[in-house]
């Protein structure tokens, strides 16, 4: 054999070893996120959020807290809005039973959208990162592993995600995730849309499998507040 032939032939051969690798580690961070979704019960953490707008080249800043649980196979989340751009702003998101309800205190309206026949297509959403187990990951996402990386001590690994389904692609091209797969929590995620939009958020003290309090799953709507249905 020429020796330009065998450097061909090793040429070729290592992008292959290099997908195999990859596949490989893609496989262990994916088993063992199967392993901590059986044990998650719940996950509280403080947030931290940058919505980018491409069109005017703006940043909007949020603050707040988020909270998920499981009870059987249900998945329960609460989202509590404090501040936008350092200013007070109360806003509430809660998905419990199949429905998705969104408070705005300013207002005083409780948006209600029922997942209905997408119930699987939401808590595909709800679980990514928080207790989600590798196997739901895979069906609903295309799943590339883009390596290791430590955030606040914590190794993570750096999956990128593209949906599976026609609808979710129109509002994010893809998803990268910064997953401790040890815990199946995300320390970072960053939502990209079609039109050149982001939204990165960021996960601070984080604890798991604590106790978290019934009522942290519940709406806390002011008297006279409007209900509205989609």
């Amino acid at each position: 054999m020429r020796f330009s032939s065998l450097l061909l032939l090793c040429f070729l051969a290592m992008p292959l070893a290099s997908l195999n690798a990859q596949s490989a580690d893609l496989q262990k961070v994916l088993s063992e996120m199967d392993g901590a979704a059986q044990k998650f019960r719940s996950a509280t953490a403080d947030f931290s959020a940058d919505q980018y707008t491409a069109v005017v080249q703006s940043h909007e800043m949020q603050k707040g807290t988020t909270a998920f649980r499981r009870n059987g196979n249900a998945v329960e989340m609460a989202v509590h809005i404090v501040s936008d751009n350092d200013q007070p702003s109360e806003r509430q998101l809660l998905y419990k039973d199949g429905e998705l309800d969104y408070y705005q205190a300013s207002i005083k309206q409780e948006t209600i959208f029922s997942a209905g026949a997408n119930r699987q297509q939401y808590e595909s959403f709800l679980t990514l990162g928080f207790g989600g187990s590798g196997r739901d990951l895979t069906a609903s996402w295309n799943v590339t592993l883009q390596g290791m990386e430590a955030i606040d001590g914590v190794q993570t690994a750096k999956l990128d995600l593209v949906s599976k389904q026609d609808s979710v692609r129109n509002n994010f091209s893809h998803i990268t995730v910064w997953i401790d797969p040890s815990r199946s929590i995300s320390l970072k995620q960053v939502f990209y849309a079609p039109s050149g939009d982001t939204r990165t958020v960021t996960y601070s003290n984080i604890r798991y499998n604590t106790s978290v309090s019934s009522s942290v799953f519940t709406l806390h709507a002011a008297p006279g507040t409007v209900k509205v249905r989609k």
